[in-house]
Protein backbone atom coordinates (compact mmCIF):
# COMPACT_ATOMS: atom_id res chain seq x y z
CA UNK A 1 0.00 0.00 0.00
CA UNK A 2 1.09 3.32 -0.95
CA UNK A 3 0.14 7.10 -0.48
CA UNK A 4 1.16 9.65 -3.23
CA UNK A 5 0.37 12.92 -4.88
CA UNK A 6 -3.07 12.43 -7.13
CA UNK A 7 -2.01 13.40 -10.62
CA UNK A 8 -3.93 14.16 -13.85
CA UNK A 9 -2.65 10.91 -15.48
CA UNK A 10 -4.61 9.11 -12.95
CA UNK A 11 -8.21 10.21 -13.42
CA UNK A 12 -9.24 7.50 -15.62
CA UNK A 13 -8.09 5.39 -13.10
CA UNK A 14 -10.75 6.50 -10.65
CA UNK A 15 -13.96 6.46 -12.03
CA UNK A 16 -14.76 3.23 -9.85
CA UNK A 17 -14.67 5.39 -6.53
CA UNK A 18 -17.58 7.03 -7.89
CA UNK A 19 -20.17 7.05 -5.35
CA UNK A 20 -23.80 6.48 -5.46
CA UNK A 21 -25.72 9.57 -5.13
CA UNK A 22 -22.78 12.42 -5.13
CA UNK A 23 -22.68 14.72 -8.10
CA UNK A 24 -19.97 13.61 -10.63
CA UNK A 25 -16.18 13.18 -8.91
CA UNK A 26 -14.13 14.00 -12.02
CA UNK A 27 -14.31 17.83 -12.46
CA UNK A 28 -13.63 18.48 -8.53
CA UNK A 29 -11.27 16.20 -8.67
CA UNK A 30 -9.45 17.71 -11.87
CA UNK A 31 -9.95 20.98 -10.36
CA UNK A 32 -7.92 20.31 -7.04
CA UNK A 33 -4.62 18.68 -9.04
CA UNK A 34 -4.83 21.96 -10.77
CA UNK A 35 -4.97 24.43 -8.13
CA UNK A 36 -1.95 25.67 -6.21
CA UNK A 37 -4.08 25.78 -2.85
CA UNK A 38 -5.69 22.11 -2.79
CA UNK A 39 -3.63 19.12 -2.05
CA UNK A 40 -5.19 15.75 -3.29
CA UNK A 41 -3.76 12.09 -2.46
CA UNK A 42 -4.42 8.53 -3.74
CA UNK A 43 -3.78 5.16 -2.21
CA UNK A 44 -2.61 1.83 -4.36
CA UNK A 45 -2.22 -1.06 -4.00
CA UNK A 46 -0.14 -1.76 -7.12
CA UNK A 47 -1.80 -0.13 -9.73
CA UNK A 48 -4.94 -0.25 -8.41
CA UNK A 49 -5.94 2.84 -6.24
CA UNK A 50 -7.93 2.11 -3.18
CA UNK A 51 -8.79 5.43 -2.02
CA UNK A 52 -8.46 8.90 -2.74
CA UNK A 53 -8.54 12.80 -0.14
CA UNK A 54 -7.88 16.08 -0.95
CA UNK A 55 -7.06 19.37 1.59
CA UNK A 56 -8.01 22.97 0.48
CA UNK A 57 -6.44 25.19 2.01
CA UNK A 58 -8.02 29.10 2.57
CA UNK A 59 -4.48 30.84 4.59
CA UNK A 60 -5.03 29.12 8.01
CA UNK A 61 -8.27 26.97 7.58
CA UNK A 62 -8.57 23.99 5.69
CA UNK A 63 -11.13 21.78 4.19
CA UNK A 64 -11.02 17.63 3.54
CA UNK A 65 -12.95 16.42 0.57
CA UNK A 66 -13.52 14.24 -1.17
CA UNK A 67 -12.29 11.07 1.27
CA UNK A 68 -13.74 8.25 -1.02
CA UNK A 69 -12.20 4.49 -0.44
CA UNK A 70 -13.31 1.93 -3.42
CA UNK A 71 -16.37 -0.50 -2.38
CA UNK A 72 -14.08 -3.50 -2.15
CA UNK A 73 -11.87 -2.01 0.25
CA UNK A 74 -13.79 -0.72 2.64
CA UNK A 75 -13.90 -1.32 6.41
CA UNK A 76 -10.13 -1.79 6.29
CA UNK A 77 -8.89 1.49 8.17
CA UNK A 78 -8.04 3.20 4.52
CA UNK A 79 -10.21 6.19 5.35
CA UNK A 80 -9.01 6.02 8.49
CA UNK A 81 -5.48 6.33 7.10
CA UNK A 82 -6.43 8.62 4.29
CA UNK A 83 -8.45 11.18 6.52
CA UNK A 84 -4.82 10.77 9.21
CA UNK A 85 -2.86 11.38 6.42
CA UNK A 86 -4.34 14.72 5.23
CA UNK A 87 -4.50 15.87 8.69
CA UNK A 88 -0.97 15.26 9.50
CA UNK A 89 -0.48 17.36 6.17
CA UNK A 90 -1.62 20.79 7.35
CA UNK A 91 0.57 20.27 10.55
CA UNK A 92 3.62 21.89 8.32
CA UNK A 93 0.93 25.01 6.73
CA UNK A 94 -0.52 26.79 9.57
CA UNK A 95 -3.83 25.63 9.70
CA UNK A 96 -5.42 25.66 12.90
CA UNK A 97 -8.72 24.69 11.91
CA UNK A 98 -10.17 21.67 9.69
CA UNK A 99 -13.16 20.90 8.64
CA UNK A 100 -15.30 18.65 6.76
CA UNK A 101 -18.68 17.18 5.62
CA UNK A 102 -19.50 14.00 6.76
CA UNK A 103 -21.50 10.73 5.15
CA UNK A 104 -23.47 8.83 7.86
CA UNK A 105 -20.30 5.89 6.58
CA UNK A 106 -17.29 8.45 7.05
CA UNK A 107 -18.91 10.22 10.42
CA UNK A 108 -17.54 7.29 13.00
CA UNK A 109 -14.31 7.33 11.62
CA UNK A 110 -13.35 11.23 11.58
CA UNK A 111 -15.32 10.98 15.53
CA UNK A 112 -12.14 8.54 16.12
CA UNK A 113 -9.65 10.86 14.64
CA UNK A 114 -11.15 13.57 16.87
CA UNK A 115 -13.59 15.81 14.72
CA UNK A 116 -16.24 17.33 16.70
CA UNK A 117 -20.07 17.83 15.39
CA UNK A 118 -20.55 21.68 14.85
CA UNK A 119 -24.16 21.51 13.26
CA UNK A 120 -26.02 19.75 10.47
CA UNK A 121 -27.07 21.08 6.94
CA UNK A 122 -30.87 20.14 5.79
CA UNK A 123 -30.96 19.00 2.19
CA UNK A 124 -33.85 19.05 -0.18
CA UNK A 125 -34.24 17.52 -3.66
CA UNK A 126 -36.35 17.33 -6.50
CA UNK A 127 -38.06 20.90 -5.92
CA UNK A 128 -40.34 22.52 -8.59
CA UNK A 129 -40.02 26.37 -8.89
CA UNK A 130 -42.78 28.64 -7.80
CA UNK A 131 -43.25 31.17 -10.87
CA UNK A 132 -40.95 33.89 -8.92
CA UNK A 133 -40.43 36.95 -10.12
CA UNK A 134 -36.88 38.28 -9.82
CA UNK A 135 -36.95 41.81 -7.59
CA UNK A 136 -34.89 45.04 -9.10
CA UNK A 137 -32.88 43.96 -5.53
CA UNK A 138 -30.96 41.99 -7.73
CA UNK A 139 -28.24 43.16 -10.29
CA UNK A 140 -25.59 40.95 -11.79
CA UNK A 141 -22.01 41.33 -10.35
CA UNK A 142 -20.07 44.52 -11.21
CA UNK A 143 -16.41 45.31 -10.40
CA UNK A 144 -18.03 47.60 -7.41
CA UNK A 145 -19.44 45.19 -5.50
CA UNK A 146 -16.01 42.88 -5.16
CA UNK A 147 -15.13 44.22 -1.47
CA UNK A 148 -18.94 44.10 -0.38
CA UNK A 149 -18.41 40.51 -1.00
CA UNK A 150 -15.47 39.15 -0.08
CA UNK A 151 -16.11 40.98 3.05
CA UNK A 152 -19.64 39.11 3.19
CA UNK A 153 -18.39 35.92 3.32
CA UNK A 154 -15.37 36.39 5.13
CA UNK A 155 -18.05 37.50 7.87
CA UNK A 156 -20.18 34.37 7.13
CA UNK A 157 -17.92 31.55 6.60
CA UNK A 158 -15.21 32.67 9.32
CA UNK A 159 -12.69 31.71 6.72
CA UNK A 160 -10.53 33.94 4.22
CA UNK A 161 -11.65 32.37 0.72
CA UNK A 162 -10.95 35.14 -1.90
CA UNK A 163 -8.82 32.69 -4.12
CA UNK A 164 -11.98 30.52 -4.39
CA UNK A 165 -14.63 33.46 -4.79
CA UNK A 166 -12.46 35.36 -7.04
CA UNK A 167 -13.21 32.58 -9.86
CA UNK A 168 -16.87 32.96 -9.87
CA UNK A 169 -17.71 36.23 -9.03
CA UNK A 170 -18.29 37.17 -13.09
CA UNK A 171 -21.59 35.31 -12.98
CA UNK A 172 -22.35 36.42 -9.39
CA UNK A 173 -25.72 37.92 -8.19
CA UNK A 174 -26.51 40.38 -5.20
CA UNK A 175 -29.17 41.61 -3.28
CA UNK A 176 -28.94 45.37 -3.33
CA UNK A 177 -30.31 47.30 0.00
CA UNK A 178 -29.42 51.28 -0.76
CA UNK A 179 -26.48 50.07 -2.77
CA UNK A 180 -25.71 48.14 0.29
CA UNK A 181 -24.86 44.03 -0.61
CA UNK A 182 -27.57 42.81 1.50
CA UNK A 183 -26.84 38.83 0.00
CA UNK A 184 -24.95 37.30 -3.23
CA UNK A 185 -24.95 34.24 -4.96
CA UNK A 186 -22.35 32.26 -7.01
CA UNK A 187 -24.38 30.26 -9.28
CA UNK A 188 -20.46 28.74 -10.68
CA UNK A 189 -19.32 28.32 -7.19
CA UNK A 190 -20.15 24.48 -6.68
CA UNK A 191 -23.86 23.88 -5.85
CA UNK A 192 -24.20 27.57 -5.60
CA UNK A 193 -23.41 29.57 -2.92
CA UNK A 194 -25.55 31.92 -0.73
CA UNK A 195 -25.02 34.46 1.92
CA UNK A 196 -26.96 37.51 3.13
CA UNK A 197 -27.20 39.09 5.94
CA UNK A 198 -31.25 39.60 5.67
CA UNK A 199 -34.12 37.22 5.11
CA UNK A 200 -35.61 39.48 2.83
CA UNK A 201 -31.80 38.96 0.29
CA UNK A 202 -31.83 35.01 1.53
CA UNK A 203 -35.45 34.51 0.44
CA UNK A 204 -34.85 35.89 -3.03
CA UNK A 205 -31.74 34.52 -3.87
CA UNK A 206 -33.23 31.43 -3.09
CA UNK A 207 -35.93 32.06 -5.52
CA UNK A 208 -33.41 33.05 -8.06
CA UNK A 209 -31.30 29.78 -7.94
CA UNK A 210 -34.24 27.76 -7.49
CA UNK A 211 -35.58 29.20 -10.80
CA UNK A 212 -32.93 26.83 -12.48
CA UNK A 213 -31.71 24.20 -9.75
CA UNK A 214 -33.68 21.46 -8.12
CA UNK A 215 -32.12 20.77 -5.01
CA UNK A 216 -30.84 22.85 -2.03
CA UNK A 217 -29.16 22.23 1.33
CA UNK A 218 -28.16 25.04 3.85
CA UNK A 219 -27.54 24.58 7.60
CA UNK A 220 -30.17 23.42 9.97
CA UNK A 221 -29.04 26.31 11.82
CA UNK A 222 -31.04 28.94 9.18
CA UNK A 223 -34.70 28.67 10.37
CA UNK A 224 -35.84 31.27 7.97
CA UNK A 225 -34.36 29.29 4.81
CA UNK A 226 -36.04 26.16 6.80
CA UNK A 227 -39.45 28.20 7.13
CA UNK A 228 -39.01 28.96 3.18
CA UNK A 229 -38.66 25.46 1.91
CA UNK A 230 -41.47 24.76 4.47
CA UNK A 231 -44.37 27.23 3.54
CA UNK A 232 -43.00 25.64 -0.14
CA UNK A 233 -44.29 22.25 0.49
CA UNK A 234 -40.33 21.53 0.38
CA UNK A 235 -39.23 18.34 2.67
CA UNK A 236 -35.95 17.67 3.45
CA UNK A 237 -34.83 14.21 2.96
CA UNK A 238 -31.39 13.72 4.62
CA UNK A 239 -29.20 15.24 6.73
CA UNK A 240 -25.34 15.73 7.15
CA UNK A 241 -23.15 16.75 9.69
CA UNK A 242 -20.38 19.25 9.46
CA UNK A 243 -17.32 18.52 11.27
CA UNK A 244 -14.31 20.22 12.78
CA UNK A 245 -10.78 19.50 14.04
CA UNK A 246 -8.75 21.92 16.63
CA UNK A 247 -9.76 25.85 17.17
CA UNK A 248 -13.12 26.93 17.37
CA UNK A 249 -13.93 30.00 14.59
CA UNK A 250 -16.76 32.48 14.34
CA UNK A 251 -19.21 32.06 11.68
CA UNK A 252 -22.77 32.20 10.69
CA UNK A 253 -24.54 29.49 9.68
CA UNK A 254 -27.96 31.16 9.94
CA UNK A 255 -26.53 33.21 6.79
CA UNK A 256 -25.75 30.64 4.44
CA UNK A 257 -28.90 29.87 2.41
CA UNK A 258 -27.37 27.57 0.26
CA UNK A 259 -23.92 25.71 0.79
CA UNK A 260 -20.93 25.27 -1.83
CA UNK A 261 -20.85 21.94 -1.48
CA UNK A 262 -19.22 18.18 0.41
CA UNK A 263 -15.92 19.70 -0.24
CA UNK A 264 -16.75 23.52 1.07
CA UNK A 265 -19.55 23.28 3.29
Amino acid sequence: MDIQPLENSDIHLITDLQTPGWQDIIPPIKFYINSTFCFPIKVTIGKKIIGIGTTIIHKDTAWLAHIIVHPDNRNQGIGKLITQTLVDSLQTKNCDTIYLLATDLGEPVYRKIGFETETEYLFFKDLQPGGWMTPKNIVAFTDDFKTQITNLDKHVSGEDRLLQLDQHLTNAFVYLQNNIVEGFYLPTFGEGLIAANSNAAGHELMKLRLTTKDNAAFPIDNLSAAEFMYQNNFKEFKTAKRMRLGKKRIWKPKNIYNRIGGNLG
